[in-house]
């Protein structure tokens, strides 16, 4: 009889924890989903290599964020149409029709183009600290005025093409790793950079909360992979003969950086 009641009591207790670690275990990415991918050259995957003939200046690589979740989750339809250079004016006009009713997920990396990332970083480099921070300073200016604004447009235009679609923010990481031995520009100007940055990932993460939207941040993972780090780096720094990557995730930025950010948040 005690020999029974153990065995039952050891059953239970196991139905029990399985249950709990049912439970327990996150959601999965939905193999039914029809996912669109929208956004600039960091969703696009510029720096990444392997770009495709149909996206022509658009650049849109196989190393991107969007194109590893579609190879590896393997959804039932995926369509990208991030653009190098997009801004949110081009997402609105240019991008957004590639959504409709049945898209059930989206991703989107827009904002840095409005604040003029390249235009900063031209700057920086050819015209020394003071002009640098300077620019940097009216880009943030520009962003505290204009960004949330120009957001909310955006994610207005996805939830009205896409109203029961899940919808994942995909941030910028921060280029440089400060207090380190670093050769081209100063420390300032580093800072300030990274200072610009971090301004424009935080007001894009209030802007997808008030959208409903998840935020997925890309910033802690790329620490120890930034410029001036002495990790692997998952950036290019500036790059005379290929202009265009400069500042851009590489390969491995986006399958080790992007990537496992964007599937996470994407669930």
């Amino acid at each position: 009889m005690r020999r029974s009641r153990l065995v039952t009591l050891a059953v239970s207790l196991a139905a029990s924890i399985g249950a709990t670690l049912t439970l327990a275990v996150p959601a999965q990415a939905a193999p039914s989903d029809r996912y669109v991918a929208l956004g600039d050259s960091y969703a696009s995957g510029v720096g990444a290599g392997s770009y495709t003939s149909e996206s022509g200046s658009c650049q849109r690589s196989t190393n991107a964020y969007p194109a590893l979740y579609n190879a590896n989750v393997k959804p039932a339809s995926y369509k990208s149409v991030a653009c190098s250079g997009a801004t949110t004016t081009d997402v609105i006009n240019n991008q957004l029709s590639a959504l409709s009713s049945t898209t059930t997920l989206v991703s989107v990396t827009i904002g840095g183009n409005d604040v003029g990332f390249a235009n900063i970083m031209t700057t920086c480099v050819l015209y020394g600290e003071s002009q640098c921070v300077a620019a940097v300073q009216a880009a943030e200016d520009k962003a505290r005025a204009e960004l949330s604004g120009k957001l909310a447009k955006v994610y207005g235009g996805i939830r009205s093409k896409a109203p029961s679609a899940r919808v994942v923010v995909v941030g910028y990481p921060v280029f440089y790793q400060l207090g380190t031995v670093c050769v081209g520009l100063s420390a300032n100007s580093r800072a300030k950079i990274n200072e610009g940055i971090n301004l424009v990932d935080d007001i894009t993460r209030s802007a997808a909360a008030s959208a409903g939207f998840t935020f997925a941040d890309v910033r802690s993972i790329f620490v120890g992979h930034q410029l001036c780090s002495y990790g692997e780096k998952w950036l290019h720094a500036l790059n005379f003969a290929s202009i265009g990557i400069s500042y851009h995730p590489t390969a491995a930025g986006q399958s080790g950086g992007y990537y496992p950010v964007f599937r996470s948040a994407a669930g």
